[in-house]
């Protein structure tokens, strides 16, 4: 696995909407992997846009559990709720409606239900099935209007990859409820961060087109570098989500298993063969091989 040269600084993400699972051990490794890899740094941002189902003890839990892993970041905690970060995205929301990219839509998961059963298939491209924009509804959500076509990324662990920019539709930047959205949260962010580098897993790679149009328009003229890693997934194909009790570090720390052995299940499910965190601080820096 070629080290990703020139990149500066990635990131990893969580979000306080539950404990921390094999999933984000996983990512941690291949995040603080690929760093080292390449002599990058660390920031350590809790995603907690989603003020509805974001909690302060999952906050407290994500850190403790990082803690005794041994992932130590060189930068952070930030969080998404910060008041730099909120300034930051109502900028950024009035760059794009001062490019006239900005609409409000009252489209909800019903109204793409219909779509369906009335054209027999799922919305794709530009707009919405409502056709918000062009009626000119004040919301409640809020899209961006980024056009058709496609974008492309050299993947590092993937290859030569591209995608759809409005595989669903155009992108969402606020919800019904008035949160910022994770899409347009993660491209604000990575942009004003430094971070040049995102490592993440496979069932993100969808979102990677919009993002890099997104950034592009905001004014980033080079995308941050992508590595997409293998998901662990369940006995049924599924990936593994926070309601994952059996999988979730908590539980496996009262079931008795040491950190080491909770690192060994994370890293043999993905094919990570990249050093390990030590106790009490962070992976040396080395190569990454991919099983």
């Amino acid at each position: 696995m070629p080290i990703v040269t020139g990149a500066t600084r990635t990131r990893f993400a969580p979000a306080p909407t539950g404990r921390l699972h094999l999933g984000h051990v996983a990512n941690a490794l291949w995040t603080w992997g690929f760093a080292r890899a390449a002599g990058a740094s660390v920031l350590l941002r809790i995603e907690d846009h989603d003020r509805q189902r974001s909690h302060a003890t999952f906050d407290r839990a994500i850190l403790d559990d990082l803690d005794w892993l041994g992932f130590i970041a060189d930068a952070g905690p930030v969080r998404q709720s910060d008041p730099d970060a909120q300034a930051a995205y109502a900028a950024a929301s009035r760059k794009l409606a001062d490019q006239a990219l900005v609409y409000g839509c009252d489209c909800s998961r019903a109204t793409f239900a219909r779509w369906h059963t009335t054209h027999g298939a799922t919305w794709s491209g530009p707009g919405c099935p409502g056709g918000c924009r062009e009626r000119g509804v004040a919301g409640p959500v809020l899209r961006v209007a980024l056009g058709a076509g496609v974008e492309g990324w050299i993947d590092e662990l993937l290859g030569m990859r591209s995608g759809p920019v409005a595989s669903g539709g155009d992108l969402p930047i606020r919800d019904r409820h008035g949160n910022w959205t994770y899409g347009f949260c993660v491209t604000v962010d990575d942009q004003r961060q430094g971070v040049d580098l995102v490592v993440r897993g496979q069932d993100l790679l969808e979102a990677t087109p919009v993002q890099i149009r997104l950034g592009r328009v905001l004014g980033r003229a080079v995308p941050a570098t992508f590595a997409h890693h293998p998901l662990i997934r369940r006995a049924d194909g599924s990936k593994l989500s926070k309601s994952d009790g059996d999988t979730g570090i908590e539980a496996l720390r009262a079931a008795g298993l040491t950190r080491e052995a909770v690192l060994a299940r994370a890293a043999d499910a993905t094919g990570y063969r990249g050093e390990r965190p030590s106790s009490g601080a962070g992976p040396d820096r080395s190569s990454i091989s991919h099983a």
